[in-house]
């Protein structure tokens, strides 16, 4: 499981890198860096004269993201030994600099999971986790951003197909959780550059056959990224 994970994070990260080095070398980010008097390469220890981050600014992102359960359950759930797959899907987010150093951002993506058990597949159903973050970006002025974040999630659950025996598996349509990230920017031009993240997000759904409770089905996943972003 650990080896597969490390590939995934490998794959993703040079097909982010992929991008960002074609865009950059396709000119198309020039003409913005000429006109701004963009730094030199060289000054990158010191860079800050057209890059840096400042309140007002907007970020926006677009990530392929692996998304990792960690699956936990309850009463019935836990004796069929029931789990949820891994999915890679797109992730768009928006993040607003309220400070030079402070950012609030939306994080959007959507993906369906499939639930396996100790009786077979129990099919399939959708996922949609719109997060909010506040986050505090070190090194604002600099080429190399770390940052970190703290906020809530939502979860909605839809287009259940989930069954049992050609029975359908009820489960609750909402969920609110905390979440929490790290992730870091790398300035490619004065607009572009691209960008690694983690998340850990705390989801979960109860679960009923013919109103009779399964238990509760705890998601809990790690969420891995990387892309490119665009500073507006």
């Amino acid at each position: 499981m650990q080896t597969t994970r490390c590939t995934k994070i490998k794959q993703l990260t040079s097909a982010a890198c992929l991008i960002g080095a074609s865009l950059a070398a396709s000119g198309a980010f020039a003409a913005d860096d000429a006109s701004a008097g963009a730094a030199p390469a060289a000054a990158a220890p010191g860079y800050s004269s057209n890059g840096a981050l400042h309140a007002g600014d907007w970020l926006v992102r677009l990530r392929a993201i692996s998304i990792e359960p960690a699956a936990r359950t309850t009463e019935t759930l836990s004796a069929l030994n029931v789990g949820v797959n891994n999915a890679i899907v797109p992730e768009l987010d928006f993040t607003y600099m309220i400070r030079d150093y402070l950012g609030v951002e939306l994080i959007l993506a959507t993906s369906r999971h499939q639930l396996t058990s100790s009786l077979g597949n129990l099919g399939g159903v959708g996922v949609l986790p719109p997060t909010l973050l506040l986050q505090y970006h070190f090194n604002h002025q600099g080429r190399i951003r770390p940052y970190v974040g703290a906020g809530i999630n939502y979860t909605l659950f839809y287009n259940n197909g989930l069954n049992a025996g050609g029975q359908s598996i009820s489960i609750d349509n909402h969920s609110f959780g905390p979440a929490v990230q790290a992730g870091v920017d790398v300035q490619i031009t004065k607009r572009l550059y691209v960008n690694a993240d983690i998340k850990k997000i705390w989801m979960k759904t109860g679960a009923s056959l013919n109103g009779q409770s399964l238990g509760t089905l705890h998601i809990d996943p790690l969420v891995v990224g990387v892309g490119v972003g665009m500073k507006f």
